[in-house]
């Protein structure tokens, strides 16, 4: 049967694959939009058995917030390919999933999964993508932060975001955006020392003690002694890697800490997220 440029254009609205998927979909299903989506979604399905072994290590990685700024999303969508990464139409799909849970706030990646983009769940636009583009698809990560300010920012060519949660509502918003281009620049482990993971101080200890038996400069010392500066290596670790102790990157006489104090002496940082892909 002949299948009218309307007809296509309802299923590509349905299902965001492409022209011509939509257009041999619906010829193969005699015009029927439901058999025509079951198609598309199992090609989709075909590919991505097909790839499932491949490496999707390319993507796109976005942060947004609220327009009161008190809640914030990141998310990352990956495919197998640069050149797929930076499609406008791949980047437009990727933001659409953004916005919708931005929009929704579900509750994990599961639940942001079987929310309904259009006329499909999610998970069944991403495996559409996959039947459109031939490539493996998936939506691997979905992170929030709610606070009483968060700021979102996304490095140039959305292969790096940010999202960091205050205590405080800011005064100025260049504060919030320094803050999380430090993050983005200095990529810290926690927000303070006190919060750094107990297996990441154990493994660092461990480096730092290992380290300052094998220094030619401490043969012979005491293991009070030895222990004593592995102490400073995991003092200064702490400095280097935890983001209020960390030189400021626009003003290096300045700990984060203290730059958000020059401006409110309560101010701080309760929760960031840091993404990127090809680290």
């Amino acid at each position: 049967m002949a299948i009218t440029a309307a007809e296509v254009n309802k299923l590509r609205q349905m299902t965001g694959a492409g022209m011509m998927d939509c257009k041999k979909a619906l010829e193969e299903a005699n015009g029927d939009y439901e058999k025509a989506s079951e198609i598309i979604r199992k090609k989709g399905q075909l590919v991505a058995a097909k790839r499932a072994d491949r490496e999707a290590t390319e993507g796109v990685v976005l942060s947004s917030v609220t327009a009161d700024s008190t809640f914030g999303v990141l998310t990352v969508v990956c495919c197998e390919t640069d050149f797929v990464a930076k499609n406008d139409n791949f980047v437009k799909f990727a933001t659409s999933i953004n916005s919708l849970a931005l929009a929704q706030k579900p509750s994990d990646l599961d639940a942001l999964k079987l929310l309904k983009l259009d006329s499909l769940t999610v998970g069944e636009a991403v495996l559409g993508q996959v039947g459109m583009i031939g490539e493996k698809i998936d939506l691997i990560k979905y992170d929030t932060i709610e606070a009483a300010h968060v700021i979102a920012y996304i490095h140039p060519g959305n292969k790096l975001a940010t999202l960091v949660g205050f205590n405080k509502k800011l005064s100025d918003i260049q504060i919030g955006k320094d803050v999380a281009m430090q993050i983005a620049a200095m990529s810290p482990v926690a927000v303070d020392k006190d919060v750094v993971p107990a297996e990441v101080v154990a493994k660092e200890k461990e480096i730092a003690l290992e380290q300052t038996r094998l220094d030619k400069k401490n043969e012979g010392k005491p293991a009070n002694i030895l222990e004593k500066i592995a102490e400073g290596k995991l003092e200064k670790f702490f400095k280097e890697n935890t983001l209020l102790n960390q030189e400021f990157i626009k003003d290096s006489k300045l700990t984060v800490g203290a730059y958000l104090k020059s401006f409110d002496k309560d101010l701080t940082v309760t929760k960031f997220i840091r993404y990127t892909l090809n680290a």
